[in-house]
């Protein structure tokens, strides 16, 4: 493998967030019962014509206007000839020579402290295909046109990733980019947000491409790893097996953490590419390019640097926070209710409540924990009501639903013992049982000191201040 270098590129299709399809006015919504959605124009009856989604341009400008691309002033639609049963007309109105955002780039991290740009060729309009379903019906293929006409932007890369690592980085950094553009939900599940990824390999320090094999409609961040992940090493070892890649569309198993050919792939002539006759060409104009840009929201990039420079938070947190817009406005609205506690709250989030999420299987979006009520717990701590050890028994109760921070410690009798006279009883009672330990400190066992810690927060089942216990008690010992 140390002799091989992988060269990756990506085609992402984000599903517009449009109401209604790209050349029709039937509806977009998820989960409607198989071909209700389908109108006569995704039909492809004969005598109907497509009429553009003005909203779909806009949003495909939003984000061309947002990687710094060329908006093109002058784009053209075009047919795409495609027999498959799942578009009855026959061909796929895309766009080929001219499409509506030219090159732009990203910058990707897949490391902590690495920064890569990634350049992106292009981003065109296109519609969507309908559903083909193989196992509804014995011996026969089902098809729903639910989807047909749906409005994507397709997202092309240069193939400048070199591990599998960095195209997830990029998938991710694309997922995360266009739902703060708010133009996609990125529902992976739901189909709203598929990866092509085109793999191929080279020795080290050759300059020429290898030939490329197209993995196919990865709906997942973790598949797209491993999918690539296998795809090079099939490359190299059948290489090195004297063996030549041959240039394929290939489908990824997941079950057999596998890729198997599909079919040849096509080229650019396959698909016969023609201006569409029934579509004017679109034009954009400088003031349309100011107007959206002028609308955009605060960009991840933007608020990454603006939780540095104003926040004071490191690189590495504010990469975190902002790599998903739900992350950062679950922070931002706790920072609202606890402005002064913004190292604390960042860490809880990217900590404890990450990793409950993770254990859950579930979104940011559904954490059961308001953002108002993990700011009133990480205060608490900082109030010295509550000690950071019984916080983490508070957060699992306010998971399970049992209440607000507040609530829990009154309920639960929580409150930290910050009252001196008490501490000090318990410190010595802790120093007459252990007289044994006394002396090994007075000897200069600093090490002992926590086995006193750890006897005096048993007693007070761990409610005493640790700060006050640790103070007092050196005092103690060496008085």
């Amino acid at each position: 493998m140390s002799d091989w270098e992988s060269v990756i590129g990506l085609e992402i299709h984000a599903q517009l967030a449009t109401v209604s399809k790209i050349f029709s006015g039937a509806s977009t919504a998820f989960g409607a019962a198989p071909n209700t959605q389908a109108c006569v124009v995704d039909l492809g009856m004969p005598g109907v014509l497509p009429v553009l989604n003005h909203e779909a341009v806009n949003m495909a400008i939003r984000f061309g206007v947002a990687i710094g691309a060329e908006i093109d002033h002058h784009s053209v639609f075009a047919r795409k000839n495609y027999f498959y049963p799942d578009l009855p007309k026959g061909y796929q109105i895309s766009q080929f020579e001219l499409p509506i955002v030219g090159k732009g780039h990203i910058f990707i991290s897949p490391d902590e402290g690495v920064s890569k740009e990634v350049g992106i060729t292009r981003a065109h309009l296109e519609e969507d295909a309908g559903k083909s379903i193989h196992d509804q019906f014995p011996e026969q293929t089902a098809i729903d046109l639910n989807r047909a006409g749906t409005p994507l932007l397709e997202i092309v890369s240069e193939p400048d990733m070199r591990s599998a690592k960095e195209a997830v980085a990029y998938a991710r950094k694309i997922h995360s980019l266009v739902r703060y553009l708010e133009i996609c939900d990125g529902n992976m599940q739901e189909g709203s947000f598929r990866c092509d990824a085109n793999v191929s390999v080279r020795r080290k320090g050759d300059q020429k491409l290898g030939t490329r094999a197209e993995l196919k409609n990865i709906n997942s961040f973790r598949f797209l790893e491993r999918a690539i992940n296998h795809e090079i090493e099939r490359q190299i070892d059948l290489i090195e097996d004297g063996g030549k890649v041959v240039q394929e569309t290939r489908l990824y198993d997941s079950e057999r953490d596998e890729t198997r050919s599909m079919r040849s792939k096509e080229e650019a002539n396959d698909y016969r590419y023609f201006p569409d006759p029934d579509l004017l060409p679109v034009a954009i104009s400088d003031e349309d390019i100011a107007r959206i840009r002028a609308a955009l929201p605060e960009l991840p990039e933007q608020k990454k640097q603006r939780y540095i420079n104003d926040l004071g938070l490191s690189d590495y947190n504010a990469e975190l926070l902002t790599s998903s817009r739900d992350t950062a406005i679950y922070f931002e609205t706790a920072l609202a209710a606890a402005p002064e506690l913004v190292a604390q709250l960042a860490n809880w989030i990217l900590g404890d409540l990450t990793g409950a999420l993770n254990k859950a299987n579930v979104e940011m979006t559904a954490v059961p924990i308001e953002p108002a009520m993990l700011a009133q717990l990480v205060t608490r701590i900082a109030d010295s009501t509550i000690s950071g050890k019984i916080a983490k028994e508070v957060f699992e109760a306010m998971w399970q639903g049992e209440g607000s921070a507040d609530e829990i410690i009154e309920a639960r009798g929580l409150k930290q013992i910050t009252d001196s006279g008490a501490i000090e009883t318990l410190i010595d009672e802790v120093i007459a049982a252990n007289p044994e330990q006394v002396a090994q400190f007075r000897a200069g066992k600093e090490k002992v000191l926590g086995f006193f810690v750890g006897q005096i927060m048993k007693q007070s089942q761990g409610k005493a201040n640790p700060g006050q216990v640790n103070a007092m008690l050196r005092e103690k010992l060496k008085a």
